[in-house]
């Protein structure tokens, strides 16, 4: 499932986590993400957070990792931080998110009706 408002675009729903290192893992996770441009350097920012997830937790450590996550939209490379105090990891990254945004006017003026 996905949503959008009007300033920012944004996913919620499953993702595949593939988390880089020594050994690679990938965990299966709920996500909340949203994003949006960044005029003053021109580059696309994605945020959010992972549902807590013992099978994350246990692959991380509470630790900073490279990560690469695929939604039913898209797939983009990011890093989780350590984990807040409910165990939810963040997660952030640069350029193309792993979520649909819109891209042009005729998808906002569409959007709106």
């Amino acid at each position: 499932m996905s949503e959008h408002d009007h300033d920012e675009d944004a996913y919620v729903g499953r993702a595949s986590l593939r988390l880089h290192g020594e050994e690679e893992t990938t965990v299966s996770v709920d996500v909340r993400l949203r994003g949006h441009f960044q005029p003053i350097d021109g580059y696309y920012r994605w945020y959010g957070r992972i549902a807590a997830n013992d099978e994350l937790d246990a692959a991380a450590g509470g630790k900073k990792k490279k990560v690469t996550i695929t939604t039913s939209q898209g797939e983009a490379s990011g890093e989780i931080s350590d984990p807040d105090p409910w165990n939810r990891y963040r997660i952030t990254g640069t350029s193309t998110p792993p979520f649909s945004v819109v891209t042009s006017l005729a998808e906002i003026e569409g959007a709106q009706h």
